[in-house]
């Protein structure tokens, strides 16, 4: 029987924010089904102050014949997500004397100037062809100067914006806007030296470069770019049912904690608590012209919503560069070299954050981005880093964890948390040698936390999803593993064909939005944070039937523990599912110990880490607010990208010359748009824009171009939309069409579809309809290439608001080589997960009119699950192609583009079989009898089919 989808979408949801907070926890197919029930009313929900905005009542329509929800009427009973703000620092308004002002009362004016007002600059071309120049092309002088000649030469009537680069880096610089200058101390080994030392490092000053992290914060807290996206007091957030839900970081318990310390002071009552989010790595811009190194720090608040955060919508500033300490190799592993390099790193960072040290116990007044005044008070935050950083921050010997105190021979077993107060205790009773053999702490070093209040460094370390999980956990140990066991299991030469094999599993994995292809599969040596993360969407099926299933049933255990905490919004039932995941990873991992690959057990910090995060997500909220994927990311706009533009001679100043000038070009941006003169100025330099990029090289923006991209569209649920245009000289005529696209039985399918709309409720084969009784085929089709699904994902790389935007394509050709024909998910029923869900590949995008009405459609061919369970070794669902009678031709249908959901991966079943070398990817969907259902395709995908 040919199948039908469950339900057209496209019906807008009644319930304020619902997509972000009932999609992501329930899955998207499940929210559709709690909200489009019918008949069913609307209701108007309680106004929820975390939700400034929100749009109250809407109102529903229907679209493509969906259920109809019927406006209006009393509102029926509904349990509903509340918020539970704390009482005491609930930040309130005041004057800018910090007289607390009554709710309601309408902040200050802003200082009255022009609405023409673009100064420093003298309008708005001026200002975009300066954010063009310098931001987006970077531009060097002598380009700048040659633009600006041909600019005078080739109009005579008018002079070019600026005279030349100096002109223009000085119309920059003169921006007060988010302007806190750069300042510097020199700090050097403070004890006598005898003459007779030869060790050059205790004769030489390290600089420390740094602004003022005060001046900074009160900067973010400014940016009315953050208004509508900043908590102002820590928070409870309770889902429906009661449970607690973390998401943002001022949703965790740490926050909250804080708040009643600082409320114990009656003072306070009214602030808002801004806590400082730091973090540091080394990080080197060129190997090739020699070890450039630097060592940046950044610095964030956690008012603002993860999104933001890592969005890096000017919520990440730099506001230091750490000194890094040099020598010899003679004296490079001297314990005295190494404690001096320890003592700098927590010297330097209490010295640059001393300015916050009065604010963290007397409020200050502050301006905020909504234009009213609030008193603040400061606190240090979780610091994001990776391991080896961490133990350097904690003062602990590497190898031990730096939040508990397990023993580095054992961290799988027993111990308590680490905290300041114990590790004082210590110090009273033991000497510096047995701290670090039994406790493994640090005793020629005190963390800079020290000297604040309210701050213990073993509280503070973030979870890290990139380095522990990622980098860690599956490249560096699993990974490898599996080519370790290989060698031990076939010798050398038998597990570098297997491996080869699995590199050819690999290079032929379909193409996917927003998946990185591996063309030689993943032999290449320069792995970067998105090779690590392509990897594990398609590595565990390429390794079936070359390792024991209890090595996979280990790889699908972690991962998906892996997709699980990366989630945007993780509530108590999947912080539940989270430690299930963990313990099942446990439980199979020792088939590694078992095998001799890791014969001594698993006592690795970056493995042992992992039995935190249940703890670290109650207190921080969502990791992936607090990730140093945050930061290694702003390292390329920070550090390598300034790094390149410079001339290489004394880079480090020209590095923060070029971070204040973007900081001010980002400051008066956001200022333009916040008066309304940005948005039709933007429009005007389009041409501009379009020009340069062409002269750069760069091609056109082309939304049909764009296989995922982030989309900061709002209120919207998901809707699938075909491409702006159709296929240029392809046939109109139904007829000639299929013939033109191999589908010869295009009209009947067309005629068969225009049955099933007019007779929705009757439950038949319509396949067996006779074309007679059909309505007839329109006329004229247009076909198209592709269709962009747009839909609630904010646990991937989403817009601002959660929303992601993938192209699903139907191309005979792709980019001048194989043809493209992309899988969707299609809602089949009510069940839960992906037993409500059908996956059918699309072979061709077509839109017709028929009796007045546009249809909008794809032809497609569909996979049926092979089980009512997913494989219990790989943890995926497993789908066949539906096929005739004879099993020779796949079943065609044509569907509703309304009833598509999203795109779905598809990963064939390989078997122990080899494949043989010269498999072409394109041929993957048409060559295997079965297929796995890519959860790990991206996080959402992973949410709605786990």
């Amino acid at each position: 029987m040919v199948r039908r989808a469950f339900h057209e979408r496209n019906i807008p949801c009644p319930y304020p924010r619902c997509l972000k907070f009932c999609g992501n926890r329930a899955g998207l197919t499940m929210h559709l089904r709690i909200h489009t029930q019918t008949p069913r009313r609307s209701v108007s929900p309680v106004p929820s102050t975390s939700d400034p905005g929100s749009p109250g009542r809407r109102s529903p329509s229907t679209a493509g014949g969906g259920d109809v929800i019927i406006e209006g009427g009393p509102p029926e009973p509904l349990a509903v997500r509340r918020t539970e703000w704390h009482p005491d620092l609930d930040g309130r308004i005041c004057d800018k004397d910090g007289n607390f002002l009554p709710p309601g009362t309408a902040p200050p004016p802003p200082e009255p100037r022009d609405d023409d007002d673009y100064s420093p600059y003298r309008d708005a071309l001026e200002f975009h062809l300066a954010d063009l120049l310098y931001r987006k092309v970077q531009m060097p002088a002598g380009a700048i100067d040659e633009l600006l000649q041909i600019w005078a030469a080739t109009n005579l009537h008018s002079d070019p914006p600026f005279a030349d680069h100096h002109d223009l880096y000085d119309t920059i610089d003169s921006t007060n806007l988010g302007h806190v200058p750069w300042q510097s101390f020199e700090v050097s080994y403070s004890l006598p030296v005898d003459p007779t030392d030869p060790t050059p490092w205790k004769r030489k000053p390290y600089t420390v470069y740094f602004r003022d992290p005060r001046l900074v914060l009160h900067n973010q807290l400014a940016n009315p770019d953050f208004k509508s996206e900043i908590d102002l007091a820590p928070k409870r957030v309770y889902a429906a049912d009661g449970t607690r839900e973390y998401e943002d970081f001022m949703s965790g318990n740490w926050a909250w904690q804080q708040a009643n310390e600082i409320a114990e002071d009656p003072q306070t009552h009214g602030s808002v608590f801004v806590p400082t989010i730091l973090g540091s790595d080394k990080t080197t811009v060129s190997v090739a012209t020699g070890q450039n190194d630097f060592y940046p720090l950044y610095l964030s608040n956690g008012l603002v919503h993860n999104n933001v955060r890592r969005a890096h919508r000017n919520a990440v500033s730099l506001i230091g560069f750490l000194a890094i300490p040099k020598t010899d190799r003679e004296y490079d592993g001297s314990e005295e070299f190494r404690n001096f390099r320890r003592q700098l790193f927590h010297g330097s960072l209490a010295h640059i954050m001393e300015s916050l040290r009065p604010g963290m116990t007397t409020p200050e007044v502050v301006r905020f981005g909504d234009g009213h005044y609030r008193r603040v008070v400061y606190g240090l935050g979780p610091y994001i880093t990776d391991y080896p950083e961490q133990v350097l921050l904690t003062c602990v010997v590497q190898g031990w964890c730096s939040r508990c105190t397990a023993s580095n021979d054992d961290l799988d077993g027993e111990g308590g948390r680490r905290t300041q107060e114990h590790t004082e205790a210590l110090f009273d009773l033991f000497e510096h040698k047995r701290l670090w053999d039994e406790y493994g702490i640090v005793g020629a070093a005190l963390p800079f936390t020290w000297h604040f209040p309210r701050a213990d460094i073993h509280k503070l370390i973030s979870p890290d999803i990139l380095h522990q999980i990622i980098k860690g956990t599956f490249k560096d140990h699993l990974v490898t593993w599996v080519g370790q066991y290989l060698v031990a299991q076939h010798g050398k030469k038998k597990a570098a064909q297997i491996m080869a094999d699995i590199d050819r599993r690999i290079a032929a994995v379909p193409p996917f939005p927003g998946l990185r292809r591996f063309p030689e599969g993943r032999n290449f040596k320069q792995w970067t944070g998105d090779d690590y993360k392509a990897l594990m969407k398609v590595y565990l099926p390429a390794i079936e039937g070359h390792v024991p299933p209890q090595m996979l049933r280990a790889f699908s255990a972690f991962l998906d523990f892996c997709y699980l905490v990366r989630r945007n919004v993780i509530d108590e039932s999947t912080l539940t599912v989270i430690n299930d995941a963990l313990a099942r990873y446990h439980q199979e991992r020792v088939i590694f110990q078992q095998c001799g690959v890791c014969p001594d057990g698993f006592s690795l910090p970056r493995q042992h880490s992992l039995t935190h995060y249940h703890y670290l997500i109650t207190q921080f909220g969502a990791p992936n607010g607090l990730c140093s994927s945050i930061t290694e990311s702003k390292h390329i706009k920070a550090v390598k990208e300034p790094w390149r533009r410079s001339s290489r001679n004394n880079a480090l100043e020209q590095i923060l010359t070029i971070n204040d000038r973007l900081d001010k070009l980002a400051a008066a941006r956001v200022d333009f748009t916040e008066r309304g003169m940005l948005s039709a100025a933007a429009a005007r330099s389009l041409p501009l824009e379009a020009a340069a990029a062409v002269h750069m090289g760069a091609a056109p923006n082309n939304d049909d171009d764009d296989d995922l991209a982030a989309s900061d569209v709002r209120d919207i649920l998901g809707e699938v939309k075909l491409a702006k245009m159709p296929f240029r000289g392809y046939p109109r005529a139904p007829d000639a069409l299929g013939a033109h696209t191999n589908i010869p039985t295009l009209t009947s399918l067309i005629r068969r579809y225009l049955y099933a709309r007019d007779n929705r409720d009757a439950d038949l084969d319509i396949s067996t309809i006779p074309l007679s009784t059909c309505p007839d085929a329109p006329r004229s089709v247009n076909a198209y290439p592709s269709a962009a699904a747009t839909f609630y994902a904010p646990s991937d790389q989403s817009g601002l608001h959660g929303a992601l935007r993938e192209r699903i394509r139907a191309v005979r050709s792709w980019r001048r080589n194989a043809p493209r024909y992309d899988c969707v998910l299609t809602e089949a029923s009510e069940a839960p997960g992906f037993r409500g869900l059908n996956v059918a590949r699309v072979l061709l995008f077509l839109s017709f009119k028929h009796a007045g009405t546009t249809h909008e459609c794809a032809v497609v061919t569909w996979f049926s699950p092979i089980s009512t369970e997913p494989c219990p070794d790989v943890g995926m669902w497993m789908v066949k192609p539906d096929t005739d009678d004879r099993g020779r031709r796949r079943i065609m249908d044509i569907i509703s583009i309304r009833s598509i959901l999203r795109g779905v991966h598809l990963i064939p079943i390989f078997g122990d079989k080899f494949l043989p070398r010269g498999f072409k990817y394109s041929d993957s969907l048409d060559s295997f009898k079965a297929y796995y259902v890519n959860k790990y395709a991206d996080h959402h995908s992973h949410e709605i089919i786990f």
